[in-house]
């Protein structure tokens, strides 16, 4: 994800509450590169999903996503596969922060479950806003100013070397 990338239109793929970090990165794989981690994302929840998912999809999940532990492999096989955004009322702690540095963007939305699965909807990921085939309308937490700049970079280490960059610090 670049600097430009505000915007995203894609398939909603919805999830139920605690997603944990096992269905998104499975231990019995952690072993493998992360093209082949990926392709066992969420089997245990959606088997079509690795196989299926595009670019630019979004996930709608109830609460307390990506429980569990702290890997950070769970993020980086979702930003891997191509999803946009997560939409969920909550994430855990880790899960969101690991998102955040690896570029992935995570919107707390109080509303995520009312998107159906399947729906094509287009997401302003600055401003959170969630544009339904309707014509209606979801508003999300839009990123703190200083985690979206991470995202917008692309990443923890991306946002970083332009920071020192801009400072003439080689990194």
């Amino acid at each position: 994800m670049g600097a430009a990338m505000t915007q995203a239109t894609g398939r909603v793929w919805k999830l139920g509450a605690d997603i944990d970090t096992d269905a998104l990165a499975p231990g019995r794989w952690m072993k493998l590169a992360l093209p082949e981690l990926a392709t066992h994302c969420l089997e245990a929840v959606r088997p079509e999903f690795a196989r299926e998912v595009r670019a630019g999809d979004v996930i709608a999940a109830g609460p307390n996503f990506g429980v569990g532990s702290s890997r950070e492999q769970a993020a980086a096989a979702l930003k891997h596969l191509g999803i946009a955004a997560v939409l969920a009322p909550s994430f855990a702690g880790i899960f969101y922060r690991n998102a955040i540095n690896l570029g992935l963007p995570v919107l707390v939305c109080a509303r995520a479950g009312e998107l159906a699965d399947g729906e094509r909807i287009a997401l302003d990921l600055r401003q959170g806003i969630v544009a339904r085939a309707d014509g209606g309308t979801l508003a999300c937490e839009p990123l703190p100013r200083f985690l979206w700049d991470i995202v917008a970079a692309g990443g923890l280490l991306p946002s970083l070397r332009q920071r020192f960059a801009s400072k003439g610090v080689k990194a």
